[in-house]
Protein backbone atom coordinates (compact mmCIF):
# COMPACT_ATOMS: atom_id res chain seq x y z
CA UNK A 1 0.00 0.00 0.00
CA UNK A 2 1.82 3.16 -0.86
CA UNK A 3 1.54 6.37 0.72
CA UNK A 4 -0.38 7.92 -2.61
CA UNK A 5 -2.85 5.36 -2.25
CA UNK A 6 -3.79 6.24 1.84
CA UNK A 7 -3.79 9.95 0.75
CA UNK A 8 -6.32 9.70 -2.11
CA UNK A 9 -8.96 8.02 0.45
CA UNK A 10 -12.11 10.06 1.45
CA UNK A 11 -13.97 10.13 4.45
CA UNK A 12 -16.85 7.38 5.53
CA UNK A 13 -14.63 4.54 3.47
CA UNK A 14 -14.18 1.30 5.13
CA UNK A 15 -10.88 0.03 5.37
CA UNK A 16 -10.63 -3.43 3.33
CA UNK A 17 -7.49 -6.07 3.02
CA UNK A 18 -5.35 -4.83 0.82
CA UNK A 19 -2.94 -7.88 1.19
CA UNK A 20 -2.66 -10.64 3.69
CA UNK A 21 0.82 -12.18 4.59
CA UNK A 22 1.47 -15.06 6.70
CA UNK A 23 4.50 -15.92 9.23
CA UNK A 24 8.11 -16.19 7.98
CA UNK A 25 9.71 -18.27 11.02
CA UNK A 26 13.05 -17.11 11.98
CA UNK A 27 15.68 -16.73 14.80
CA UNK A 28 16.86 -13.61 16.47
CA UNK A 29 18.93 -13.09 19.66
CA UNK A 30 20.88 -16.00 20.77
CA UNK A 31 18.88 -18.24 18.89
CA UNK A 32 15.28 -17.22 20.08
CA UNK A 33 12.64 -18.92 17.55
CA UNK A 34 9.90 -16.21 16.58
CA UNK A 35 7.60 -16.01 13.77
CA UNK A 36 8.39 -12.67 11.67
CA UNK A 37 5.08 -10.37 10.20
CA UNK A 38 6.76 -7.60 9.05
CA UNK A 39 10.25 -7.03 8.51
CA UNK A 40 10.17 -10.09 5.95
CA UNK A 41 10.90 -10.56 2.06
CA UNK A 42 7.34 -8.95 0.39
CA UNK A 43 6.84 -6.89 3.43
CA UNK A 44 10.11 -4.94 4.20
CA UNK A 45 8.11 -2.42 6.55
CA UNK A 46 4.61 -0.85 6.81
CA UNK A 47 5.87 2.78 7.24
CA UNK A 48 6.06 3.80 10.02
CA UNK A 49 6.40 -0.21 11.13
CA UNK A 50 9.56 -1.50 10.64
CA UNK A 51 9.08 -5.12 12.41
CA UNK A 52 6.62 -7.09 13.66
CA UNK A 53 7.43 -10.80 15.41
CA UNK A 54 5.59 -12.92 17.19
CA UNK A 55 6.81 -15.28 19.85
CA UNK A 56 5.21 -18.38 21.11
CA UNK A 57 6.28 -21.53 22.49
CA UNK A 58 6.19 -23.81 24.88
CA UNK A 59 9.36 -25.41 24.30
CA UNK A 60 12.51 -24.07 26.68
CA UNK A 61 14.88 -24.44 24.41
CA UNK A 62 12.81 -22.25 22.03
CA UNK A 63 13.62 -18.99 24.29
CA UNK A 64 15.50 -19.53 27.44
CA UNK A 65 18.96 -18.42 25.75
CA UNK A 66 16.90 -14.86 25.53
CA UNK A 67 18.38 -11.51 24.03
CA UNK A 68 21.44 -10.87 25.35
CA UNK A 69 23.12 -7.63 25.07
CA UNK A 70 22.68 -6.00 21.71
CA UNK A 71 22.14 -2.47 20.70
CA UNK A 72 19.74 -0.27 19.03
CA UNK A 73 19.36 3.37 17.81
CA UNK A 74 16.82 5.25 15.26
CA UNK A 75 13.48 3.55 16.57
CA UNK A 76 11.76 2.41 19.25
CA UNK A 77 10.61 -1.25 20.18
CA UNK A 78 7.61 -1.80 21.40
CA UNK A 79 7.31 -5.35 23.27
CA UNK A 80 3.82 -6.99 23.95
CA UNK A 81 3.50 -9.93 26.83
CA UNK A 82 0.52 -11.95 26.72
CA UNK A 83 2.19 -15.14 28.86
CA UNK A 84 5.30 -15.63 30.60
CA UNK A 85 8.07 -12.84 32.22
CA UNK A 86 11.29 -11.46 30.74
CA UNK A 87 13.54 -9.42 32.39
CA UNK A 88 15.05 -6.49 30.94
CA UNK A 89 18.45 -4.27 31.50
CA UNK A 90 20.14 -1.45 30.09
CA UNK A 91 23.64 -0.03 29.83
CA UNK A 92 22.00 2.86 32.00
CA UNK A 93 20.80 1.18 34.96
CA UNK A 94 17.34 0.44 34.11
CA UNK A 95 15.85 -2.72 34.74
CA UNK A 96 12.26 -4.20 34.95
CA UNK A 97 10.10 -7.10 34.31
CA UNK A 98 8.14 -7.75 31.72
CA UNK A 99 4.75 -10.38 32.74
CA UNK A 100 1.87 -11.19 31.34
CA UNK A 101 -0.37 -8.21 30.06
CA UNK A 102 2.50 -5.68 30.36
CA UNK A 103 4.29 -3.69 27.82
CA UNK A 104 7.55 -1.90 26.85
CA UNK A 105 7.61 0.85 24.75
CA UNK A 106 11.15 1.69 24.27
CA UNK A 107 12.76 4.84 22.52
CA UNK A 108 16.08 3.70 21.88
CA UNK A 109 16.87 7.46 19.96
CA UNK A 110 20.52 8.05 19.90
CA UNK A 111 21.48 4.45 21.22
CA UNK A 112 20.94 1.95 24.24
CA UNK A 113 22.48 -1.10 24.60
CA UNK A 114 19.78 -3.37 26.62
CA UNK A 115 19.07 -6.92 26.98
CA UNK A 116 15.98 -9.09 27.36
CA UNK A 117 16.10 -12.85 29.36
CA UNK A 118 13.02 -14.50 30.06
CA UNK A 119 12.82 -14.84 33.99
CA UNK A 120 11.39 -18.69 33.50
CA UNK A 121 12.49 -21.92 32.52
CA UNK A 122 9.54 -23.43 31.44
CA UNK A 123 5.68 -22.96 30.73
CA UNK A 124 4.64 -20.74 27.92
CA UNK A 125 6.46 -17.73 26.71
CA UNK A 126 3.96 -15.67 24.03
CA UNK A 127 4.31 -12.26 22.86
CA UNK A 128 4.79 -9.80 20.01
CA UNK A 129 7.60 -7.52 19.33
CA UNK A 130 6.84 -3.98 17.39
CA UNK A 131 9.52 -1.79 15.52
CA UNK A 132 8.49 1.68 14.92
CA UNK A 133 10.70 4.18 12.94
CA UNK A 134 11.32 8.02 14.59
CA UNK A 135 11.69 11.07 11.98
CA UNK A 136 14.66 12.34 11.59
CA UNK A 137 14.75 14.77 13.51
CA UNK A 138 14.17 12.81 16.80
CA UNK A 139 16.26 10.42 15.90
CA UNK A 140 19.04 11.16 18.25
CA UNK A 141 17.00 11.97 21.29
CA UNK A 142 17.62 10.60 24.32
CA UNK A 143 16.62 7.05 25.35
CA UNK A 144 13.61 6.59 27.28
CA UNK A 145 11.26 3.83 28.65
CA UNK A 146 7.79 3.44 28.51
CA UNK A 147 7.12 0.43 31.13
CA UNK A 148 2.94 -0.12 31.42
CA UNK A 149 1.50 -2.65 34.00
CA UNK A 150 -1.32 -4.95 33.32
CA UNK A 151 -3.32 -3.09 35.35
CA UNK A 152 -2.33 0.57 34.11
CA UNK A 153 -3.81 -0.62 30.45
CA UNK A 154 -7.05 0.56 29.86
CA UNK A 155 -9.72 -2.28 28.98
CA UNK A 156 -13.12 -0.82 27.34
CA UNK A 157 -15.96 -3.47 27.62
CA UNK A 158 -18.39 -2.64 25.10
CA UNK A 159 -21.44 -4.08 23.75
CA UNK A 160 -22.30 -7.92 22.92
CA UNK A 161 -18.82 -8.60 25.31
CA UNK A 162 -16.95 -7.01 22.75
CA UNK A 163 -13.36 -5.84 24.99
CA UNK A 164 -10.95 -3.54 23.75
CA UNK A 165 -7.05 -2.87 25.65
CA UNK A 166 -6.41 0.61 24.49
CA UNK A 167 -2.45 0.38 24.41
CA UNK A 168 -2.09 3.38 22.58
CA UNK A 169 -4.31 6.02 21.00
CA UNK A 170 -7.91 6.36 21.46
CA UNK A 171 -11.18 4.78 21.76
CA UNK A 172 -13.79 7.04 22.34
CA UNK A 173 -13.32 9.10 25.19
CA UNK A 174 -10.25 6.73 26.78
CA UNK A 175 -6.71 7.43 26.10
CA UNK A 176 -4.14 4.39 25.51
CA UNK A 177 -1.44 3.88 28.38
CA UNK A 178 1.62 4.98 26.37
CA UNK A 179 1.79 8.49 25.86
CA UNK A 180 3.86 11.17 23.62
CA UNK A 181 4.93 9.03 20.69
CA UNK A 182 6.30 10.63 17.11
CA UNK A 183 4.07 8.47 15.00
CA UNK A 184 0.97 9.18 16.65
CA UNK A 185 0.24 5.17 17.09
CA UNK A 186 -2.83 3.19 17.62
CA UNK A 187 -2.26 -0.04 19.12
CA UNK A 188 -5.29 -1.96 20.59
CA UNK A 189 -5.67 -5.77 21.70
CA UNK A 190 -9.45 -6.26 20.83
CA UNK A 191 -11.65 -9.61 22.32
CA UNK A 192 -14.34 -10.24 20.07
CA UNK A 193 -16.86 -12.67 21.01
CA UNK A 194 -18.53 -15.11 18.09
CA UNK A 195 -20.43 -13.14 15.76
CA UNK A 196 -19.53 -9.47 17.52
CA UNK A 197 -17.77 -6.49 15.64
CA UNK A 198 -15.92 -4.06 16.47
CA UNK A 199 -15.22 -0.43 14.41
CA UNK A 200 -12.92 1.78 14.99
CA UNK A 201 -11.89 5.10 13.44
CA UNK A 202 -8.15 6.12 11.96
CA UNK A 203 -7.10 9.37 10.19
CA UNK A 204 -7.50 8.42 6.50
CA UNK A 205 -3.42 8.52 5.50
CA UNK A 206 -2.09 6.31 8.21
CA UNK A 207 -0.71 3.24 7.74
CA UNK A 208 -3.06 0.27 9.28
CA UNK A 209 -2.63 -3.56 9.97
CA UNK A 210 -4.83 -5.97 11.71
CA UNK A 211 -3.50 -9.27 12.99
CA UNK A 212 -5.92 -11.82 14.58
CA UNK A 213 -3.64 -14.40 17.02
CA UNK A 214 -6.70 -16.22 18.30
CA UNK A 215 -9.88 -17.27 15.54
CA UNK A 216 -10.54 -15.60 12.76
CA UNK A 217 -12.13 -12.57 11.41
CA UNK A 218 -13.52 -11.07 8.77
CA UNK A 219 -12.38 -7.33 7.63
CA UNK A 220 -14.53 -4.25 6.08
CA UNK A 221 -17.61 -5.63 7.58
CA UNK A 222 -20.44 -7.35 5.96
CA UNK A 223 -21.06 -11.04 4.55
CA UNK A 224 -18.09 -9.61 1.97
CA UNK A 225 -15.52 -8.84 4.28
CA UNK A 226 -11.98 -10.10 3.89
CA UNK A 227 -11.20 -13.21 5.99
CA UNK A 228 -8.00 -13.79 7.92
CA UNK A 229 -7.32 -16.10 10.23
CA UNK A 230 -4.19 -17.30 13.02
CA UNK A 231 -1.21 -16.13 11.35
CA UNK A 232 -2.45 -13.97 8.93
CA UNK A 233 -1.12 -10.38 8.86
CA UNK A 234 -3.91 -7.63 7.04
CA UNK A 235 -2.06 -4.72 5.27
CA UNK A 236 -5.36 -2.64 5.05
CA UNK A 237 -6.26 -0.27 2.03
CA UNK A 238 -7.18 3.55 2.60
CA UNK A 239 -10.07 4.60 4.49
CA UNK A 240 -11.30 6.29 7.87
CA UNK A 241 -12.74 3.24 9.57
CA UNK A 242 -11.68 -0.23 10.54
CA UNK A 243 -14.48 -3.14 10.96
CA UNK A 244 -13.59 -6.47 12.80
CA UNK A 245 -16.12 -8.91 12.63
CA UNK A 246 -15.52 -12.91 14.63
CA UNK A 247 -15.90 -14.83 12.13
CA UNK A 248 -17.66 -18.62 13.05
CA UNK A 249 -15.77 -18.05 16.61
CA UNK A 250 -14.29 -15.70 19.30
CA UNK A 251 -11.30 -14.05 17.92
CA UNK A 252 -8.57 -11.70 19.32
CA UNK A 253 -6.69 -9.38 17.29
CA UNK A 254 -4.19 -6.61 17.35
CA UNK A 255 -5.43 -3.47 15.25
CA UNK A 256 -2.09 -1.44 14.99
CA UNK A 257 -2.13 2.15 12.52
CA UNK A 258 0.40 5.16 12.60
CA UNK A 259 1.76 8.12 10.83
CA UNK A 260 3.47 7.29 7.96
CA UNK A 261 6.91 8.97 8.07
CA UNK A 262 7.78 9.13 4.90
CA UNK A 263 11.16 9.72 4.72
CA UNK A 264 14.28 7.81 3.90
CA UNK A 265 14.95 4.35 5.74
CA UNK A 266 18.15 2.70 5.93
CA UNK A 267 18.60 -0.29 7.70
CA UNK A 268 21.78 -2.32 9.25
CA UNK A 269 20.57 -4.65 12.23
CA UNK A 270 19.84 -2.77 14.76
CA UNK A 271 20.15 0.50 13.67
CA UNK A 272 17.66 2.31 11.96
CA UNK A 273 18.49 5.38 10.21
CA UNK A 274 18.02 7.76 7.23
CA UNK A 275 21.20 7.51 5.30
CA UNK A 276 24.31 5.45 4.57
CA UNK A 277 26.76 7.54 6.42
CA UNK A 278 24.28 7.60 9.42
CA UNK A 279 24.51 4.41 9.82
CA UNK A 280 28.77 4.22 9.84
CA UNK A 281 28.13 6.66 12.35
CA UNK A 282 25.89 4.19 14.32
CA UNK A 283 28.73 1.87 14.22
CA UNK A 284 31.55 3.19 15.01
CA UNK A 285 29.58 5.31 17.75
CA UNK A 286 28.50 1.59 19.25
CA UNK A 287 32.36 0.85 18.61
CA UNK A 288 33.27 3.07 20.58
CA UNK A 289 31.22 3.03 23.40
CA UNK A 290 29.60 5.76 22.92
CA UNK A 291 25.97 4.37 23.15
Amino acid sequence: MTSATRRAATAGTIRRVERSYGGMPTSEGAGVRLTRLIGRPGLADLDPFLMLDEFRSDTASDYLAGFPDHPHRGFETVTYMLAGRMRHGDNQGNSGLLRPGSVQWMTAGRGIVHSEMPEQEDGLMWGFQLWVNLPAADKMTAPRYQNIEPEDIPVLELADGVRVKVIAGRVGDVEGAVRAVATDPTYLDVSLPAGTTFSHAVPTDYAAFVYPFEGSIRVGGGADGDSLRRGELGVLDAGDTITLHADGGPARVLLVAGRSLREPIAKYGPFVMNTEAQLIQAVQDYNAGRF
